[in-house]
């Protein structure tokens, strides 16, 4: 065994085992507790348990939603009962080791761009695309980081007047606390708003996708164009090799298609755009990059 990766959601804590080739060897999931000291607890269980399981003290990555302020170490999370708190120093302290704490969706893109779709690319960007939207940039298979640690948080960028205007859409205010934020639209809940104000009709994404090409087109359509606009955006700002798209969104028949088609609609003349390629790693993939990460850091 060469490392392990936790995977903490608001659901649950996985750990997971990977060996020399990278390949998960062992996991152990548990149900994510509700309050915060058992919630440290629990997470340090998990590194107990890989250790127990190696027999020694292995580099532990923990990919989690939300960020940490590197100014004052608090957590800011939406799913997890931790915002506010010293988490990672809480885990460390109870798990009585260091511990590399990375956000999941960056995880992901040092996953892809090591391991998955993204391998052999020179700068790999990920745009995670489920109840919340983010992501990560990984050049020459390390995270791109910055002083304030928020670069990947692109769904808190703001959505495109022009659609907003043309297509009547309601100025929402987002869970950030901010008004018109991209994720208000192109996140499940937004894909779903977007059905509400279009057509009248309450219907959840996976109804919307299945009446994609039919009653639905217009949702769909516009739907496709916010992310494209998004990923323009991005384009413009770092000009990546490749997206990998990923998250529960991403599961939708024909998404890579229909985004590259709205991609190529918003680009700039007839420059090129980033190919989009769908993550592979699975279940997996958030714990595996949080793991290279803590090998990346031990070395």
């Amino acid at each position: 065994m060469i490392a392990a990766g936790i995977d903490l959601g608001g659901t649950k804590i996985e750990a997971q085992l990977f060996d020399e080739s990278w390949s998960a060897i062992g996991h152990k999931r548990i149900a994510t507790p509700k309050t915060y000291d058992a919630l440290v607890q629990a997470v340090a269980d998990q590194i107990a348990w890989t250790e127990a399981q190696s027999g020694h003290a292995l580099p532990v990555g923990i990919g989690a939603a939300g960020l940490v302020n590197p100014k004052t170490g608090l957590a800011l999370t939406a799913n997890l009962c931790a915002s506010g708190q010293p988490f990672s120093k809480d885990i460390a302290k109870a798990a009585g080791r260091p511990v590399t704490y990375v956000n999941d969706c960056r995880a992901l893109a040092l996953s892809e761009a090591v391991f998955g779709a993204g391998r052999g690319h020179r700068t790999v960007m990920s745009l995670i695309l489920g109840t919340g939207i983010g992501g990560g940039i990984a050049v020459d298979g390390v995270l791109f980081d910055g002083p304030s640690m928020t670069g990947g948080e692109f769904g808190h960028t703001s959505a495109p007047a022009h659609l907003v205007a043309a297509n009547g859409l309601p100025i929402v205010t987002c869970g950030c606390g901010r008004d018109g934020c991209a994720e208000t639209y192109i996140a499940g809940p937004g894909l779903e708003r977007l059905a509400k104000t279009l057509t009248g009709a309450d219907l959840t994404t996976q109804e919307i996708a299945s009446q994609k090409t039919g009653d639905m087109h217009r949702v769909w359509t516009l739907w496709c164009d916010l992310v494209a606009d998004l990923l323009r955006n991005l384009t413009l700002t770092v000009d990546p090799d490749v997206f990998i798209i990923g998250g529960g969104l991403s599961q939708i028949d024909g998404v890579i298609a229909d985004l590259s088609d709205a991609l190529h609609r918003a680009r700039i003349g007839d420059f090129a755009v980033p190919d989009l390629l769908l993550a592979q790693g699975g279940e997996t993939s958030g714990a595996r990059g949080a793991a290279y990460a803590a090998i990346q850091e031990a070395a």
